[in-house]
């Protein structure tokens, strides 16, 4: 079969699209970016990264573009496609992400630092700065990390279970009130009937996994898939005996771990011993 003949001689991928289709628009509407930000708000310079592909922007923005510009739904699928896109992450976690999105359920365990779909805007910005992320790249990486907890908020959203060692939740942010937020947000998104949230006290002494943060994805087929990841590097573990291995430890894991409603009550104790800091 020949390979299919671009029609538009548009990008084929999401993000430039998005943004393509942003210049593209605003060009016909013959409006300055100042212009426009006087008429649908928000900052101009916010426009401006969006078009040159630097941000996706938030719902509210794209909606409110839509609404501009008279195109109900369209800007906001393309950012939909765009905040889903896996080729905007590293590399190595693109064949992960895939997995990720087609999975019917999901458990975790963290040593250091929270998941992904569980980041705040400013814990992940914050991580991703301290691991050494260049400034030009790091609203474009927080942006797609948080989008990434979308997973768990849509419809048919896989069930997801976290055990957060008690060291993640005693590595506060540096400013207070972004890690009051994030506690806050633990809290609610525990609350989900498809999330589950544990935490492994330090008492529970040295398991099997320690220093190791992990995650095994299960598909609508039955099959499990394991990634295994350190500060440094993250590996798919696909090979049956493999899995076993680390689903055996993980187990161990959840055994020794607090009861989802104990676990509730310690972010709670967490979110009030925050609260009394004062803010900087």
């Amino acid at each position: 079969m020949p390979p299919r003949r671009v029609i538009t001689g548009r990008s084929q991928e999401p993000r430039q699209r998005f943004a393509e289709e942003l210049r593209l628009l605003r060009s016909e509407k013959g409006v300055s970016l100042r212009e426009l930000a006087r008429v649908v708000g928000w900052d101009p310079s916010q426009f401006g990264k969006m078009e040159n592909g630097h941000s996706l922007g938030s719902p509210e923005i794209v909606q409110a573009l839509d609404q501009y510009y008279g195109t109900p739904g369209l800007l906001l699928a393309l950012w939909e496609l765009a905040m889903a896109d896996p080729t905007q992450f590293r590399e190595r976690y693109r064949r992960y992400m895939s997995l990720e999105a087609e999975a019917v359920s999901m458990w975790h365990y963290a040593t250091c630092n929270l998941p992904g779909v569980l980041q705040t805007p400013g814990y992940a910005r914050e991580l991703l700065s301290v691991g050494g992320l260049r400034a030009e790249d790091l609203d474009a990486q927080v942006e797609a990390r948080v989008g990434r907890q979308a997973l768990l908020l849509a419809e048919d959203a896989p069930q997801f279970r976290t055990i957060l060692s008690e060291g993640v939740l005693r590595t506060p942010l540096q400013e207070p009130g972004q890690w009051r937020a994030q506690l806050q947000h633990l809290q609610l998104m525990g609350n989900r009937h498809n999330v589950t949230i544990q935490v492994l006290p330090f008492s529970a002494g040295l398991l099997g996994l320690t220093n190791t943060d992990t995650m095994f994805l299960r598909d609508a087929s039955g099959q499990t898939v394991a990634w295994v990841e350190t500060g440094y590097s993250g590996e798919l573990a696909q090979e049956s005996a493999a899995v076993e291995r680390l689903q055996l430890r993980y187990d161990r894991v959840r055994d020794s771990a607090l009861s989802p409603g104990e676990s509730r009550q310690f972010i709670g104790r967490m979110l009030e011993e925050a609260s009394c800091e004062p803010s900087t």
